[in-house]
This record gives C-alpha cells, sequence and structure tokens, in this order.
C-alpha cells in the first residue's frame, strides 16, 4: 500500500470548518480540460485535465463510504423490552446514515486508471476512537486502502452521450481527469430487512396490486396479527425512500469534503441508472458490468448483482428467498455480524451489549421468507416494483478551472480552498 506525503492542503483540509463547508457548497462543475461550446457560458479551458492525485482521489471516496468505527445501535423498542433491537445489518459504521443501521450500498468509483469498489460496507472498525471522540483520518486512509478492489482498468465504459447521460451532463460528466463516485444499493437486502422490521413490530405485508391478503399468512398467527397489514407498495416505495436516503447522504458527505479539499464538483442524478449499472441494451455500453433480467411485465429491466462483487438477496444469487433471508441472518448473528458477542465493539461490556439482541427464530425466518417468495412468484422478481439494484446520484470531482469563474462570475465564486488548491495540494506541479 502506497505512503503519503501529506501535502499543507491536507493539513488545511482537517481545519476547514463545518459551517464553511455547509455555506460554502455549491456545485463548481467547470473542470480544468473542459468545454462549453456554444451558449451564454461558452468557454473552453486553456488547462489539460489534471487527474485527482491518489491521495486526493481516496479522501473522496472515503468521504462517501468509509467506516467512522462502530455503529452504535438502536436501543430500545417497547413491544419487545428488553431485548436490544436487532435491526442493524453491519457492525461497524459508516460516513453517512442508513436507515436502522441496515448499510445495504456500496461504494464504486472510476478515473483515467480504472474502475473500483469501496469494500468497506461489512467491515468491522477501521480504528477505535480516542478517548476525546476523535478519529485520526490518515490512520482510516491507511486501512481504506486495503479494502479499494480494482474491477477493471480505464475509465468506466459510458460515454458521455444520451441516452446514457442527460443532456445537460453530457459536456461534464465521467471525462478524462474526473473522478466519479457511484453508491449502489441493494434494495433487495434493504427490503427484505424491511419484512424482517415489520415483523419484529407486529406487521406483515398484503399485496395491494392484486387487493388481497397473501395467501397462506394466516399460519403465522401465533406470531404476529395477520390482518395488521401494510401494503406491498408502500413497503417497496418506503424501502425505495430510505435507500436514496442513504445513497445521498452519501454523497453529500463527499460534496462537503470537496469544499474543504477545494475541488470542484457536485452530487446529481443526471445518469442513466440502468445504464450506469450495465443494463442499457447495448453491448457497447456496459457500465458496472451488473447481471440484468428482462420480463414482459415490468416495464424497466432488473439487475440483480454482479458475481462475485455485489450480489443483490435474491435469486439468482440465492437458490431462493429463503436462503437469501438466512444470508441475512448470517450478517446479522454471525461471525463478525452485530448481534455477534465474539465481535468487539465500542461498550465497556460489548459482548454482553451484542448478546442483548434475540435471535430470529425459525419461525420468524418462515414467516419473512414466506412473504419474499410470494412477492417473488408472483412477480417474477424481488421486489416487486422496484429494481433488486439499484443506482440514482452520484458525485463527481475534479480541479476547478478558476479563470472560467473569473470570467463569468463576480468575486467569491469560489472559496479560498478552491483559489489555493492547486498551491497547497500540488505545490511541486505534480
Amino acid at each position: 500500500m502506497k505512503t503519503f506525503a501529506f501535502p499543507p492542503g491536507y493539513i488545511d483540509m482537517q481545519r476547514f470548518g463545518l459551517i464553511d463547508a455547509i455555506l460554502g457548497r455549491r456545485s463548481r462543475r467547470f473542470f480544468m480540460g473542459a468545454e462549453i461550446p456554444d451558449g451564454i457560458f461558452a468557454y473552453k479551458s486553456r488547462h489539460e485535465a489534471v487527474p485527482l492525485s491518489e491521495l486526493e482521489k481516496l479522501l473522496v471516496v472515503m468521504a462517501c463510504g468509509g467506516n467512522s468505527s462502530w455503529h452504535y445501535m438502536i436501543y430500545r423498542a417497547a413491544r419487545y423490552a428488553p431485548y436490544l433491537s436487532n435491526y442493524a445489518c453491519a457492525a461497524g459504521g459508516r460516513t453517512f446514515p442508513s436507515s436502522a443501521g441496515f448499510h445495504t450500498s456500496r461504494t464504486f468509483f472510476t478515473d483515467d486508471e480504472g474502475v473500483y469498489l469501496l469494500d468497506a460496507r461489512d467491515t468491522p472498525a477501521f480504528a477505535e476512537r480516542d478517548e476525546d471522540g476523535s478519529l485520526e483520518p490518515d490512520v482510516l486512509l491507511e486501512v481504506l486502502q486495503h479494502h479499494v478492489r480494482k474491477l477493471e482498468d480505464g475509465r468506466l465504459i459510458l460515454p458521455p452521450e444520451v441516452p446514457y447521460v442527460e443532456a445537460h451532463n453530457t459536456w461534464v460528466v465521467n471525462h478524462p481527469g474526473t473522478l466519479l463516485v457511484i453508491p449502489v444499493g441493494d434494495l433487495a437486502q434493504h427490503t427484505l430487512l424491511n419484512l424482517c422490521y415489520m415483523l419484529q413490530n407486529g406487521l406483515v405485508a398484503s399485496d395491494d396490486i392484486n387487493r388481497k391478503s397473501i395467501p397462506g399468512i394466516e399460519k403465522f398467527k401465533d406470531i404476529v396479527d395477520v390482518n395488521n397489514c401494510w401494503p406491498l407498495t408502500f413497503v417497496e416505495q418506503m424501502s425505495l425512500a430510505e435507500l436514496t436516503a442513504e445513497l445521498s447522504t452519501s454523497c453529500y458527505a463527499g460534496a462537503l469534503t470537496l469544499q474543504a479539499m477545494g475541488l470542484g464538483g457536485w452530487m446529481f442524478n443526471g445518469i442513466d441508472p440502468f445504464s450506469i449499472l450495465g443494463a442499457s441494451g447495448n453491448p457497447a455500453v456496459p457500465g458496472l458490468r451488473f447481471r440484468y433480467d428482462m420480463d414482459e411485465r415490468w416495464p424497466y429491466p432488473n439487475p440483480t448483482g454482479l458475481e462475485g462483487v455485489m450480489e443483490g438477496f435474491c435469486p439468482p444469487h440465492y437458490p431462493d428467498m429463503r436462503a437469501a433471508v438466512e444470508a441475512i441472518c448470517e450478517k446479522k448473528f454471525g461471525p463478525g455480524g452485530p448481534f455477534n458477542p465474539q465481535t468487539p465493539g465500542p461498550w465497556k461490556n460489548s459482548a454482553k451489549v451484542r448478546s442483548a439482541a434475540e435471535v430470529h427464530t425459525e419461525s420468524f425466518r418462515e414467516c419473512v421468507a414466506f412473504q419474499a417468495q410470494y412477492i417473488r412468484d408472483t412477480f417474477g422478481k424481488f421486489p416487486a416494483t422496484t429494481p433488486s439494484i439499484f443506482a440514482v446520484v452520484y458525485l463527481q470531482a475534479h480541479h476547478l478551472d478558476l479563470e472560467f469563474y473569473d470570467t463569468f462570475y463576480k468575486p467569491g465564486a469560489y472559496l479560498s480552498t478552491h483559489a489555493q488548491h492547486m498551491t497547497r495540494w500540488h505545490p511541486e506541479g505534480d
């Protein structure tokens, strides 16, 4: 792994204020090497594209998807007290929140050199906090390097043209010199975890699309009120909204970090989500190369996973939904899981805390799997109405062309960190 010589800009970044980052955040799109060929902002950069250094790249990626020591858990629910809430699916915390600690997304990224995965979703803490609660970024960065996996050489094959990229982004997205961060969510996993959450809180799903209860659900009346239902469409809409919040806050953490580092860029959703995953239908535009399926019942292709990299918690990556439920339980209660007493943690008696959650019983698992399998059998996919794998928001980072802003904007269009970036981060012109 690379040992970094930290430039002066690294110290500037650590001293940069949170309020300055929040108030200073803007979408700053025009990068060194860019061109807007026409219109009121027609301009061609005098500079060659300048890729981010390895340190800059990893710092942005760490902000978007890095580990921030241990997840602290959800403590109590009146319905099943005194047991500890067992919603979480990962023991480690990350730089952004996730509903009930589900953490069902992974962080992909691409630059001129390759396509990568930050494989840190299911890791334990990268480091323990100091007594004052702080973490050392350079320590986290050193560990993070071990969790970066190169998937292929060269920039992601996603041409900056319609229909793969929206028309207003073709001049700027995924061009040479830029870093594109792509959080990808497992919506199948997230929806399964919500079915677990519902059952633990006395709810089951109903099929409001076909206007009926799930046939046979009454056999679980000894563990749940089978008439206490949430409609399937609501469950899936809620899961989609929760996962979208996870992906968005991942990118927002990165966007704030851009201000502290003096990098240009912005968070956005102007890329076709199916094309970026690999479901464009054009073999020449493979995107991230996720497997996808088609069915006349569905309005769009359904990505399900990338073998050996990110496999959705649904068939064909599992033989059936019961197997997917068992895999969820293994993540929760098995080795390294948040509710395994052998997993370390931040508490004075971490084994006692992690043992305080109730392990999902056989009947609990069967009830969740029964609902999930009905959805899969009825609609041909899981979830029924949303993609199994989901991407919607991205972060791009690049070196800002200050001359563009000096030409068109009043003073104040960029921060002092942007003005000083090249001298503070690249003092020798590297």
